[in-house]
């Protein structure tokens, strides 16, 4: 995720020992910066003379993380680029032999058809001129991992047999503080969607796929439930890497089937829509039982008000860094959008917006930092064309694209914990990263 910042950073801390330090440390696979937050050591490790080396050591690691998970994205979206292009290289090869067997044969029309293959072709040098740049960061890497192996070692052997278990504890306590930091600073107003990322092709054309909304949260199951209609089976994976090999999942037979694509897994438990009803309903995975149910007061349901690609898609729960919501609508609402945060124990409504959005012209929506943001479309060519901020009761419209790889969108719903948006297309379960923008006014602004 990558925010755009407008900060004064000797204006947030006199010093970076004292305070949080943020920086620019690389980029992702569409160039955009990536914001690294690095916490402060606490009191009681600044007394420790071989805390400042551990620092610095946790700094370089995530630097190294960061910089393989990027490489790793950017290869998986070249690689596919690559293969897209393997039929028309074939195509290409067998005119270029056609034509060397037989070139008397090439006539005008012929040779421009080549030609104009041949330009279609050029977009692969770039690919390509980016695989060498990360041929050579790979071996930067390399270099940094051996140094770092040789300071680990040193450190070691200082150490002796120092608290391993205090020195945990620490890390946590430190990445506790961080989880909280970065929530400060990763609110923000959604200007970009990144090109996305086909995690996995699997299911029907319609359905819904998840992680853990909770913040903080090291839960990194994710679950799948394919279909909009009146379906029961939930499959519970192990890891996002289970999940797209399509291993290591345990099955959840839910007690009442559901309705739509509009679920959401927050603290450990499933809130759908119940078939054919107004009801919420909140599903333990772990018990395998239904915690609570609750019926959402005059919010349509079976086809009534649902999303432009119907699906019996009138309810969609979601999650953001403000807790659990429902947006939905009703008859006295004249089929526009109302949007109500729910209390996640009691699912008990506590507040309730009208955005006066007509849901049946929305594709998808989903919540950002307590904004709705809405496209207009489930089609090719949609873009995110309206966006609704609840916490001053406004609204916008807005123009931003994003590719709709696959033509026909489903579901969409936006991690907090990942900050990413989910999306299920035409039975291809997709990733896509977002831009948020924020102020961070200083006392000297």
């Amino acid at each position: 995720v990558s925010f755009g910042h407008h900060l004064s950073k000797s204006a947030l801390y006199p010093s970076p020992e004292e305070g949080w330090q943020i920086y620019s440390s690389a980029q992702d696979a569409d160039g955009k910066c990536i914001c690294t937050v690095v916490a402060p050591a606490q009191n009681m490790c600044n007394r420790d003379p071989r805390s400042r080396q551990l620092r610095q050591l946790m700094e370089k690691v995530q630097n190294i993380s960061q910089s393989m998970e990027v490489l790793d994205l950017r290869t998986y979206r070249d690689l596919q680029y690559v293969r897209n292009t393997e039929s028309l290289m074939k195509v290409v090869d067998g005119k270029l032999k056609v034509a060397s067997e037989n070139p008397r044969g090439l006539n005008l029309k012929g040779f421009q058809e080549l030609k104009d293959k041949v330009t279609q072709l050029l977009p692969l040098l770039p690919v390509l001129e980016q695989y060498k740049a990360d041929a050579k960061m790979i071996l930067l890497l390399r270099e940094e991992v051996r140094n770092l192996s040789l300071v680990l070692m040193t450190i070691q052997e200082e150490m002796g047999a120092y608290d391993y278990e205090e020195l945990r504890q620490r890390v946590l306590l430190l990445e506790t503080r961080l989880h909280s930091c970065m929530q400060k600073l990763g609110c923000g107003k959604l200007t970009g969607v990144s090109y996305p990322i086909t995690v996995r092709a699997s299911g029907s054309r319609f359905g819904s796929w998840m992680t853990d909304t909770m913040i903080p949260s090291s839960d990194n199951r994710v679950w799948s439930m394919d279909g909009y209609f009146k379906g029961r089976r939930v499959l519970e994976y192990r890891t996002m890497n289970d999940f797209m090999k399509g291993q290591n999942f345990v099955q959840h037979l839910l007690p009442h089937p559901w309705a739509g694509t509009g679920h959401v897994v927050y603290n450990g438990s499933l809130y759908y829509n119940k078939y054919q009803s107004n009801i919420i309903i909140k599903y333990h995975f772990r018990s395998r039982s239904v915690l609570v149910q609750r019926s959402l007061s005059g919010a349509g349901y079976n086809n009534t008000f649902p999303y432009s690609w119907g699906g019996s898609s009138d309810i969609d729960l979601m999650a953001d860094e403000n807790g659990l919501w429902a947006v939905y609508t009703t008859i006295p609402n004249a089929g526009n959008i109302v949007i109500s945060r729910l209390e996640p124990q009691s699912l008990e409504v506590l507040q309730t917006w009208d955005t006066g959005f007509p849901k049946r012209s929305a594709g998808e929506s989903f919540m950002i930092c307590g904004t709705l943001y809405v496209t207009n479309s489930h089609l090719a060519g949609a873009k995110i064309y309206f966006a609704y901020y609840t916490n001053t009761s406004t609204y916008e419209y807005t123009d931003i694209p994003f590719h709709n790889q696959y033509s026909h969108i489903s579901m969409m719903d936006y991690n907090p914990r990942e900050r990413v948006l989910y999306t299920w297309n035409n039975g291809h379960q997709v990733l896509y990263n977002v831009t948020l923008f924020q102020v961070i006014k200083t006392s000297g602004d």
